[in-house]
């Protein structure tokens, strides 16, 4: 077996070695399977049967994917909206809210351990996601404000089986180093991932470089690493190779669609984009930028998508080496 079970054994992804994550699970739960997410929070589908099942057919797509590869996989808990922020629209108290984040991270664990002959580690990942809008904040929020805020639903995590937590969809550096600095307390491993414009630049007009260099400066580079997500590869890939702290960035979960936030805000159908156009993409990404080895999808994405990745970006990779 090779899930991890302590944190103090690190995280398997930062020694190399192509790990995947699922594609957009909102996206795909809603305009796929015809689901409805109030405030897009995807914890809401465990509370019922038809939703439950729903996400274990989902998960279960892309474990049994990982586990005919053989790579290693990110095992995300359905907790990107399971924050005090969102109670008032969720009609949720914040006890709720703690009891659906272990509920959440309950659920991913039973099918962690449904696959525990996968040759590749699996790694249970708790997100955190932004207190305000994931494409248009109406505020900035700074770091000691954030700290405060993102410490209680941390610390809920903290409390259960995960091995690391991520904040996918962050705005702002701001934000980010909050974050940080509540996960540096709990001692959990924490990933921050930025979502860039069709400039390459983040919603606050930061470039990823000021970004990540300011998230790193105010946390003493605390966090595992940094990933892109919700965005075309073309929206970033200029930036990317200019991006003086390229090397921080391990990971990429695009958009399939080429479109801005602001139309795909407006869009009443899912643009599904090309599953192999993008895997073409992030293997050219990989090419320039060889340290990259956490690939996974955003909106518009489902398992052909990952599907694709697996195929292309494996294709000179070495064979994974078992432990006896």
């Amino acid at each position: 077996m090779r899930h991890l079970r302590q944190r103090s054994a690190g995280l398997p992804q930062l020694d190399g070695g192509l790990f995947f994550t699922d594609g957009g699970l909102e996206t795909d739960m809603i305009f796929n399977h015809g689901l409805e997410l109030p405030a897009f929070a995807a914890h809401t589908l465990l509370q019922d049967a038809v939703g439950r099942a729903a996400l274990v057919r989902y998960w279960r797509g892309f474990l049994a994917l990982a586990q005919l590869t053989g790579h290693g996989f990110i095992l995300d808990c359905a907790t990107w909206r399971a924050s005090r922020a969102w109670a008032d629209a969720l009609q949720c108290t914040p006890e709720r809210l703690a009891a659906a984040n272990r509920e959440a991270v309950h659920f991913a664990a039973e099918l962690r351990d449904e696959f525990a002959a996968n040759r590749g580690a699996i790694v249970l990942n708790g997100l955190i996601g932004p207190r305000d809008d994931a494409y248009a904040p109406e505020a900035w929020i700074d770091a000691e404000d954030s700290a405060a805020y993102h410490s209680e639903q941390i610390g809920w995590l903290a409390s259960t089986e995960v091995d690391m937590v991520s904040a996918l969809t962050m705005t702002h550096s701001g934000e980010a180093v909050g974050v940080v600095r509540a996960a540096a307390r709990t001692g959990l491993p924490v990933v921050i991932s930025f979502t860039v414009e069709t400039d390459g630049c983040l919603p606050s007009g930061e470039s990823l470089a000021e970004a990540i260099g300011e998230t790193d400066a105010q946390t003493d580079g605390f966090a595992s690493y940094f990933m892109i997500n919700c965005a075309h590869p073309e929206h970033f890939e200029e930036a990317l190779a200019g991006c003086r702290l390229a090397r921080r960035v391990r990971g990429l979960r695009c958009n399939a669609s080429r479109c801005s936030h602001e139309a795909l805000e407006q869009a009443t159908s899912l643009d599904a984009g090309c599953p192999d156009e993008l895997a073409g993409a992030y293997a050219r990404l990989r090419g320039s930028h060889p340290w990259l080895n956490v690939f996974g999808g955003c909106c518009g994405t489902d398992l052909r998508h990952i599907t694709a990745m697996t195929g292309v970006l494996a294709r000179d990779e070495q064979p994974l080496v078992v432990d006896a």
